[in-house]
């Protein structure tokens, strides 16, 4: 099953995406898809009013496409989880996962224009598979356990500026925290549609020319082991968005090629999950 939300910034409504494109209605059961809203079992009464067909239609032509997931609790991210990745970036690979937080308000849709940070010049791409959480976890003790906890997937461009990021701080807040760099979406693929969540090719292109091609059976830690790892450490709760890191092809492990400027156009997509397209912009 496919939820989204579509409609201006501040005005989305929530949606289904059926298998034949159709969009349903979701708000006479729901005011929103958010933390709220998978907690109390959303995921299964949506299915269940889809198959009791009460559901209206929205138009499918013209709608802005929102983030899946309303104001997250938190974005927690995990660096260098790809092999080729961390090589490309010449950083060992890790032992533990590499954990740092993205303020929630980068999150916006994934057709938005992004904003280049005044003063960047070293903007760069990313693309990521995001797990969204539908149940509180903590003291999760076997990566099997993360099943449980998991509403879905969606894709993330987790946007980074490479100078704020590793020039400017010890720390990498600076650099993945500037406005709009979350692009989230199109939809959340309940748990049960995608299965197996390492078995999902990733692609990004900038400007038509293909930079990222990885797939997520090449991740360091898997999906279920990260949040059960999280959970160790810090409540998930539902609506949080975990991005498990990106494969190589960014601009940082690309000696001599650009940066992205104003004008560029990124284009990139996960199997099964849909794609995102974004024209970035001057902040």
């Amino acid at each position: 099953m496919k939820l989204l939300r579509v409609g201006a910034p501040g005005q989305e409504r929530p949606a289904l995406r059926t298998d034949d494109g159709r969009l349903l209605d979701l708000s006479s059961m729901t005011p929103d898809i958010d933390g709220a809203f998978l907690a109390a079992g959303g995921v299964d009464r949506a299915r269940a009013a889809v198959e009791a067909g009460t559901l209206t239609e929205l138009p499918t032509e013209g709608l802005r496409v929102g983030a899946p997931v309303a104001r997250p609790g938190k974005v927690v991210c995990v660096g260098l989880n790809y092999r080729d990745h961390a090589a490309e970036t010449g950083a060992d690979i890790p032992s533990r996962p590499v954990i740092f937080m993205k303020d929630p308000s980068t999150v916006v849709g994934p057709y938005d224009e992004v904003l280049i940070p005044r003063g960047s010049v070293k903007t760069d791409w990313e693309v990521e598979l995001a797990v969204v959480i539908g149940r509180r976890a903590r003291y999760l003790e076997e990566p099997e356990d993360a099943a449980e906890v998991i509403a879905g997937y969606t894709v993330s461009h987790d946007v980074s500026e490479r100078e704020f990021q590793l020039e400017y701080s010890p720390q990498w807040d600076l650099g993945k925290s500037c406005e709009t760099f979350n692009p989230l979406g199109p939809w959340l693929v309940t748990a049960d549609e995608i299965g197996d969540p390492q078995n999902l090719e990733l692609r990004l292109s900038v400007n038509g020319v293909k930079r990222q091609h990885g797939h997520t059976r090449d991740m360091i830690f898997p999906v279920h082991h990260v949040v059960a790892y999280l959970s160790r450490y810090m409540v998930l709760n539902p609506g949080d968005v975990i991005n498990t890191g990106t494969p190589a092809g960014v601009a940082l492990g690309l000696p001599g090629t650009p940066f992205l400027r104003p004008g560029d156009t990124v284009e990139l997509e996960i199997d099964g999950l849909g794609g995102q397209r974004q024209t970035f912009g001057h902040a």
